[in-house]
């Protein structure tokens, strides 16, 4: 049985972590303000991150959102997408997985970005900072890095969205650990 690719629409986002399932992007949003209001003072790395697993039949990609507290915790949550066919370009791979993480980033644009900011704003002058990134599954080392010659490809798409960083290995634990512990295992 073939699954169709199509478009995902916001209210159709499910997320989950270890404690929990089902979450919708509105839920996601809501426990990332509260961790964040539990200590507004300090430094926040938000960052989104997308890594992927061929397996026979399918490619499985996992999205993580991740609020880190630097030197204090985090908290994060995935969502995963399955492709009906195994995608073997490293460069189609590179850019889904770009792809799904600039979705996710845009739909915290605006709204949710402003009330995290708002949440820190008092504190400003205390030690609050929010930074964002998109972390890229992709290193700059020819020898090492098979994505290499695609970074700056990548680099340059998020950029261009204006509000996030990107980052490539070895910093974007978002997509080459956290994203990449869940794709481990076929749907």
């Amino acid at each position: 049985m073939k699954r169709k690719i199509k478009a995902v629409r916001s209210d159709e986002l499910v997320f989950q972590n270890v404690s929990e399932s089902g979450m919708t992007l509105e839920q996601v949003k809501e426990r990332i303000l509260a961790f964040m209001g539990k200590d507004p003072q300090s430094e926040y790395h938000f960052v989104i991150g997308t890594d992927s697993q061929v397996f026979r039949g399918h490619t499985k990609f996992v999205t993580g959102i991740i609020i880190r507290r630097m030197g204090k915790g985090a908290w994060a949550c995935y969502r995963q997408v399955v492709v009906p066919r195994e995608l073997r370009s490293i460069r189609e791979k590179l850019a889904v997985e770009t792809s799904l993480s600039q979705e996710i980033a845009a739909c915290f644009m605006g709204g949710i970005l402003e009330e995290m900011e708002e949440t820190l704003l008092p504190y400003l002058y205390k030690g609050a900072v929010l930074e964002l990134f998109i972390d890229i599954d992709a290193g700059t080392h020819p020898t090492i890095n098979k994505t290499s010659q695609y970074v700056k490809e990548m680099v340059d798409r998020v950029e261009a969205m204006g509000l996030y960083a990107a980052r490539v290995k070895p910093e974007s634990y978002g997509a080459s650990a956290y994203a990449n512990r869940w794709t481990k295992k076929s749907v």
